[in-house]
């Protein structure tokens, strides 16, 4: 039986300022969403904050799948109750191969009442699994030797990102602006591991962008545009090409009071010393 991502009336804030004022979502598996919006408008917010990420704080709202409260559990908890989020700037952990933490992150997410301390997948058939999921990636297997992410480029980490989702089999993944910094061939590369995996396993996707050119590889069903903190716009494909010919100017006529919601947090973001000179 497929599970359901809902999100509902969610509100959350970094440092105290509020960021997020009310988003509402709903994501089944086996659905691609695509969710745009410009700088400042709350899309990494809103992944983090349904992440665990400690600095980003709800207050108020909910987040469930299936009737579990995400908001409930620790982070930890959350990847294994089957949430995943691809980082825009994934952290490099010098000392920790590839292979190594994937088994350890595997054991986790497979075997949520395992203790620590327990054994861990099996290696022979660990690697097994490792081995066929990069060569369906087209990743070097030379990759499992290095540590994660230390050294990488940009295209590798995305890349580490999607293997990572490939051998946890989430529920639900969110794609952080995973085309940031990317060129074309590295999108393209990247996006079809995310199909793969996806249509292999009926993950329901996020993907969070600004631009087009990812979702013309990635292709949503329905597509969210999030502005002054909540979801203002839904609709599918055609939005995206209506915000590629006309920007958002648009979305600040039609919402008005959601275009001062996000003035307000575009001069919030701001260091005070250029407000100052405003």
């Amino acid at each position: 039986m497929s599970k359901t991502l809902t999100i509902k009336n969610l509100h959350a804030a970094i440092d105290g300022k509020e960021i997020l004022r009310g988003v509402d979502l709903t994501i089944r598996q086996g659905e691609v969403h695509a969710l745009m919006g410009p700088n400042g408008s709350g899309k990494s917010t809103l992944s983090y904050a349904l992440a665990g990420h400690p600095r980003y704080e709800v207050t108020e709202g909910s987040a469930e799948i299936d009737g579990r409260d995400l908001l409930a559990l620790e982070a930890d908890e959350r990847a294994k109750a089957g949430l995943f989020l691809a980082f825009q700037y994934p952290t490099s952990i010098p000392g920790v191969s590839v292979a190594n933490f994937l088994r350890h992150a595997v054991t986790n997410v497979r075997n949520p009442d395992r203790k620590e301390g327990e054994d861990l997948v099996p290696m022979r058939e660990f690697r097994k699994e490792l081995r066929e999921q990069m060569d369906e990636l087209g990743v070097d297997q030379e990759f499992a030797r290095r540590y994660l992410n230390e050294g990488f480029s940009g295209g590798e980490k995305k890349r580490a990102e999607i293997l990572q989702m490939a051998m946890l089999r989430p529920s639900f993944a969110i794609l952080d602006e995973t085309d940031s910094g990317l060129d074309i061939d590295a999108v393209r590369i990247v996006s079809e591991g995310v199909n793969r995996v996806a249509a292999r396993h009926g993950t329901g996707v996020l993907v969070i962008t600004h631009y087009e050119r990812i979702l013309t590889y990635i292709k949503p069903q329905f597509v969210h545009i999030l502005f002054g903190g909540r979801i203002v716009e839904d609709g599918g494909p055609e939005l995206v090409k209506q915000l590629e010919s006309q920007g958002y100017d648009w979305i600040r006529e039609k919402y008005p009071d959601a275009a001062r919601d996000e003035d307000d947090l575009e001069a919030a973001q701001k260091p005070a010393s250029l407000q100052a000179a405003r």
